[in-house]
């Protein structure tokens, strides 16, 4: 079940695998993460915030296309908060996701690996700084991003088995895209886990 929270009067938007929001006015985007990652992108001056949610950083057959793999969806943020008025040199980045929430042996190439090491170096060859983050682990995270201020609620979830609404719809995604495919640490006192 999602947290009850008090958005301010901003409405709450909620995006999948392949989901992307930004907006100029004040949204607040809600996604869960298990080896899927989301960024938060924000432009401070211009007062513009996105954020995506894609499963893999790209497609072993080439269908780059999707906003599920994360060169494409990368893009598609970028360009989607620069639509509504940010400044690309300004775009700062929040990083979530890469948990390890499927009941398999952990490896340097699995999906959660591949997708944070894709993440950090995208933003880093595109000049983008990550202001926090909070990736790899064992559980679920529950986020809550508002694009205005860039203040984002994350909350760990119970690690994969329970019986949750969440956790199941969560697993079976993971479970789905598994089967498809066989920088020093900032500051992350800009999270506020709940």
């Amino acid at each position: 079940m999602a947290l009850q929270l008090d958005t301010g009067g901003r409405p709450l938007e909620k995006i999948h695998i392949g989901g992307i929001c930004a907006s100029r006015n004040p949204t607040v985007v809600r996604t869960i993460l298990g080896s899927c990652i989301a960024v938060c992108l924000r432009d401070p001056i211009n007062r513009v915030g996105g954020m995506n949610h894609f499963m893999l950083p790209d497609c072993a057959t080439g269908g780059l296309d999707s906003a599920c793999y994360g060169v494409h969806s990368m893009e598609l943020l970028i360009n989607a908060c620069m639509r509504q008025g940010a400044q690309r040199n300004a775009l700062e980045a929040k990083v979530f996701g890469g948990g390890h929430v499927l009941k398999m042996r952990e490896t340097d190439n699995n999906v959660p690996q591949s997708n944070i090491r894709f993440t950090i170096d995208f933003l880093m060859t595109e000049g983008i700084p990550v202001i926090a983050k909070d990736v790899g682990g064992y559980a679920a995270r529950e986020l809550y991003f508002f694009t205005d201020t860039f203040k984002t609620l994350m909350k760990r979830m119970a690690e994969t088995g329970l019986n949750n609404e969440d956790m199941q719809e969560l697993e079976s995604e993971q479970a789905q895209f598994a089967r498809q495919k066989a920088v020093p640490d900032p500051k992350d006192d800009d999270i506020t886990l709940f």
